[in-house]
């Protein structure tokens, strides 16, 4: 049972000699650290790339050099950028005097060659100075390599300052970033040391106790009940789900980037509650529940090796904080997969958690159906004080003549992934013994809300998903029902064509198109294959560091394996594929021990969502979405809590040293023997 809020009081009170000195020193180092640390300012210049006057043709009413700059210029630009970047120009800027910290990069939401310059200093002047010199060093160097390559004067590129060095801002959130850091370090230190010193002393009592028992004298202290309502597992996962379906994920806490959403933080806030109630003996986990939270380890092992790794090659300051949000994305998933399987103790309470997460995705599906008929997306509309956008540049996507619904995901291949990932779930539902008094519209309207939801983002990625769902689940079922879905779907599909004319075509040339590999986004991720492999030589085996491959330093992978190889190495992919296969043999296991039918179809409701999450990986860069992650980690957490009640609850097995069974289990009753024939 979880401590109560009354009860984390009592303990805060007890221990105040603990609680009180650690939030004292942490704001005497707070204070410390925001008086001795320098003000950083930073100045930025922007320079756009020409094309030479021999190589622009201009058009007879109009023209000018830089409308040919979405061409190969973008090559250009990206050569100067890792120039720049690289460790010979940065000794040969600071026998220039640029001595500060710099970066280069392309402009924010652009597509041509257009190149942000920043330095980052103490110094107010000299910041704006050596901005200076390095604007005029980019063009110098431009020129240089052009004039390496033997290009003519008449065909070289120019560079146009488009933004002069602008005058340096002070940088006060970085500053605020560290002494918030030291007082939540401080603060949550003590909380943990608080309870640590508490669990101790309590054990000592307890020993004391049992020892005046064994004397003989009866023991006078009254231990005080708490009256307070205790809150589970469950309940606290449920506010999870109700905060990561029901606030758009690009909705963030400002600072933090994606991983910043208010679900994260609770989780984080709810991993600090699960560890007061462990360390105050209140619960230990179920036997057979620990293979998810090894996989977890066995991640978690990947992901520190990374951000080591990261930490000693010289990252930017964008790499550096990516790192750190890494880390909180870890936690994060840490919390789902421990609050899951460890936290929960009685099986009714998981059954309960399941089917609130159902429901749930119920909605965000219906939200689906509202964006793609509007042709709008009703998140855009919501607003939260206190939260920002960390994805400004999501807008209604469309393909072909369609609106693909994001509802309140961060991106329609989001939003299919997490309804692929539920909707066996929501079927096993609909089938189950336990729930056939309800009625038919509440036991299959999340099944046909889920799965309508689908094709409606007019991706592979769900459709995928939703083909693995009926490849999984529909031959395990007996013949009549196996009839009856493959009727309904047959259905269905009619149903779209008449309903929504053009739709199946769509879908249909999609795939034709990646088959025939004359799709330019299946193009464009062919190419991305072999431009990770200079990042993967470079660091492979633990990477550099989770999140801080960043699309603006680098390119979108659209690929979670890929990923996984530059920020994570060869290490992270391995771990990360033993926890699908651990989904998987979680799945199987279930369906292997379970007893009843209903059981064994959860186990193969878990196999099918563990299959599409492996699946659908190598479709879209699957853990850097917020909602996403968090029903895979919280469904791979839910099938080995599953795997241990049905493992708690098998028979078993006689053998010659006990011939019988175990008290209170007893063998199945057998069919009555069918009546002999009259003769």
């Amino acid at each position: 049972m979880f401590v109560s809020i009354r009860e984390m009081g009592a303990v805060l009170r007890r221990r105040w000699y603990v609680i009180v000195p650690a939030i004292l020193l942490s704001l005497l180092a707070a204070l410390h650290l925001y008086r001795s640390v320098p003000v950083a300012y930073q100045s930025q210049s922007s320079v756009a790339l020409l094309d030479s006057s021999a190589a622009a043709k201009l058009p007879p009413a109009f023209g000018n050099p830089i409308s040919n700059a979405g061409g190969a210029l973008v090559v250009t630009a990206d050569v100067l950028i890792r120039t720049l970047s690289g460790a010979d120009a940065a000794r040969e800027l600071h026998s220039l005097g640029v001595t500060d910290p710099y970066t280069v990069g392309f402009a924010a939401n652009t597509s041509g060659p257009l190149l942000t310059l920043t330095v980052t200093g103490t110094d107010r002047e000299k910041v704006l100075e050596e901005t200076n010199l390095l604007t005029g060093f980019a063009g110098e160097q431009l020129n240089a390599l052009q004039a390496a390559a033997k290009v003519q004067p008449a065909y070289m590129v120019q560079t146009a300052p488009v933004v002069l060095p602008q005058t340096p801002v002070p940088q006060l959130k970085s500053r605020y970033q560290q002494v918030l850091g030291v007082l939540i370090l401080g603060v949550g230190g003590g909380f943990v040391l608080s309870f640590v010193a508490d669990a101790l002393l309590a054990a000592r009592r307890r020993r004391r106790e049992r020892a005046t028992e064994a004397a003989g004298t009866p023991d006078r202290a009254a231990r005080r009940r708490s009256r307070g309502r205790h809150v589970d597992a469950t309940a606290l996962l449920t506010g999870y789900l109700a905060l990561a379906f029901f606030i758009p994920s690009n909705l963030t806490l400002p600072g933090l980037g994606g991983v910043g959403t208010p679900a994260n933080v609770f989780a984080l806030l709810a991993l600090f509650w699960y560890l007061a109630t462990w360390l105050a003996g209140r619960i230990r986990p179920a036997a057979g529940t620990r293979l998810p939270r090894v996989a977890m380890w066995l991640l978690a092992v990947s992901v520190l090796a990374s951000y080591i790794a990261n930490a000693g090659r010289g990252s930017v300051r964008k790499e550096l904080l990516g790192a750190d949000r890494g880390l909180i994305a870890l936690l994060v998933w840490v919390s789902l997969v421990v609050l899951v399987s460890a936290g929960i103790q009685d099986r009714a309470r998981l059954d309960v958690l399941m089917r609130r997460a159902v429901v749930m995705g119920t909605i965000v599906a219906a939200v689906g159906f509202y964006d793609f008929f509007t042709a709008t997306n009703i998140a855009d509309s919501i607003s939260i004080p206190g939260l920002t956008s960390g994805v400004p540049q999501i807008t209604t996507l469309d393909r072909g003549a369609f609106t693909r619904p994001r509802s309140t995901t961060a991106q329609p291949l989001e939003f299919g992934g997490m309804l692929a990932l539920l909707l066996p779930f929501a079927v096993q539902q609909a089938f189950d013994p336990v729930r056939r008094h309800l009625k038919a519209w509440r036991r299959w309207g999340p099944v046909a809300l889920m799965g309508g939801a689908l094709p409606l983002t007019v991706s592979r990625t769900s459709i995928i998903g939703a083909l693995i769902v009926i490849l999984v689940m529909v031959p395990r079922w007996k013949p009549q029902r196996r009839w009856t879905a493959i009727g309904v779907l047959a259905g269905a599909v009619a149903c779209f064509k008449v309903i929504i004319p053009g739709l199946i075509g769509t879908i249909t040339a999609l795939f034709a198109s990646f088959l025939s590999n004359s799709d330019s986004s299946t193009q464009a991720r062919t190419v991305k294959y072999s431009a990770i492999v200079p990042y993967l030589d470079e660091r492979p085996l633990f990477g550099r560091g989770l999140g801080t491959f960043i699309p603006e330093l680098y390119f979108f992978t659209d690929n979670q394996y890929m990923l996984t190889l530059a920020e994570m190495g060869f290490l992270g992919l391995l771990a990360l594929v033993f926890l699908f296969l651990t989904g998987i043999h979680q799945g199987g296991a279930i369906r292997r021990l379970a007893v009843g039918e209903s059981d064994r179809e959860l186990g193969q409701a878990f196999f099918a969502s563990a299959v599409v999450a492996l699946v659908v990986s190598a479709t879209f860069d699957a853990l850097s979405f917020p909602m996403f992650a968090g029903m895979f980690f919280l469904t791979i957490a839910a099938g080995g809590s599953y795997l241990g009640f049905i493992r708690r609850a098998a028979p078993k097995p006689r053998s010659v040293e006990f011939p019988c069974l175990p008290a209170g289990q007893h063998l199945p009753s057998p069919s009555p023997a069918p009546p002999a024939p009259v003769r």
